[in-house]
């Protein structure tokens, strides 16, 4: 008996902390962003001189507390997975621990703290509040887009290094070390900046042969910017699914973005 009700117990706290389908569950997740919106916007302030010597402490007091609460989530969503060790490396269980590290690396090392802005990471978790599920869709059609055209990104990214290495060169043979082009990582540097249409201006060209080098590398990279959006759309359209996605979470391994009818879980086949 005493079994089940730990069990019942269990399942409660999990369809609270982990699902957004119930009002309990809804308020507990509002609740936890409230409180990282809070705790990101205390670091924020804290950044701030004036306010810091003024408040300091208070904002030190208020991010303590911050911390205690999310430390305590952290540990009831580790005890109420099925596997713990998934949900720890899983990315939101890596954000979660990164949010609590600094507030404890902080007795130690002065400074640490303000890394406590990672917690914005997990304002994510809205759309699960919210239950956008067609947002969860395209995020996931998003992922296997970028998973599908990799390779053709990485061919992509290997052709634009050659392209900076050779104009980055030829533009140090040209220009030399008197223009500011000293050394061929540094006109390589030059090359990568331009053709990005960053352009710093830490470095120009003064010689006519090289700003017109300089003026084909920039309209060259209005073109390469367009290509990887251009790859990756058209495996977005390619693989286009219109499949509606449930915010439920699997008791096992609690992975998310299950089809709405779906009875086992597609990562661990577990039963919904």
């Amino acid at each position: 008996m005493n079994t089940q009700n730990k069990m019942g117990i269990k399942e409660r706290i999990r369809k609270i902390i982990f699902e957004a389908d119930t009002l309990s569950g809804k308020a507990f997740d509002i609740g936890l962003l409230l409180a990282i919106i809070l705790s990101v916007l205390a670091v924020m302030l804290e950044s701030v001189k004036a306010i810091e010597l003024e408040y300091g402490d208070y904002l030190t007091l208020v991010e303590w507390v911050f911390t205690i609460v999310f430390t305590i989530e952290y540990i009831l969503r580790i005890y109420i997975t099925g596997k713990p060790l998934k949900y720890v490396f899983s990315f939101f269980g890596m954000v979660d621990l990164l949010s609590l590290i600094p507030t404890y690396l902080s007795i130690f090392f002065i400074g640490s703290h303000s890394l406590l802005i990672i917690r914005s990471i997990r304002l994510l978790r809205v759309f699960r509040i919210l239950k956008l599920a067609r947002f969860l869709g395209e995020a996931e059609s998003l992922v296997n887009a970028l998973k599908a055209s990799r390779s053709k990104i990485i061919v992509f990214v290997f052709a634009v290094l050659c392209i900076t290495m050779v104009m980055g060169t030829a533009m140090y043979m040209i220009e030399g070390g008197e223009n500011g082009f000293t050394s061929i990582p540094r006109s390589i540097y030059w090359a990568i900046v331009t053709l990005t249409t960053v352009g710093y201006g830490d470095i120009a060209p003064q010689t006519v042969l090289g700003q017109a080098l300089a003026s084909v590398i920039m309209i060259f990279g209005y073109g390469i910017i367009a290509v990887p959006t251009g790859i990756v759309g058209a495996e977005i359209a390619y693989n286009k699914k219109d499949e509606e996605i449930s915010t439920q979470t699997c008791p096992q391994c609690s992975a998310e973005g299950h089809d709405v009818n779906a009875t086992y879980c597609k990562f661990c086949g577990e039963k919904l």
